[in-house]
């Protein structure tokens, strides 16, 4: 196995960075936003204890096949 290979978008994406630090910045500060947060978890307890399960076939009213 060659691994020296390297796919055209690894290289462009390399090179990319490489000449545009300032999006590596701007990736890890969105980053931070909407993924490395603090979880409250009496907040996420709440939310799972309100949630209703869902029916087991929803494709279809239980009502559909009544009209014909």
């Amino acid at each position: 196995m060659d691994y020296s290979y390297e796919s055209e978008q690894t290289k462009f994406m390399r090179e990319f960075l490489e000449k545009n630090p300032q999006v590596q910045e701007k990736r890890l500060t969105a980053r931070s936003i909407w993924w490395d947060r603090q979880l409250n978890r009496e907040e996420q307890k709440r939310f799972k204890e309100s949630s209703v399960a869902q029916k087991s076939y929803v494709y279809f009213s239980p009502d559909a096949d009544k009209g014909k």
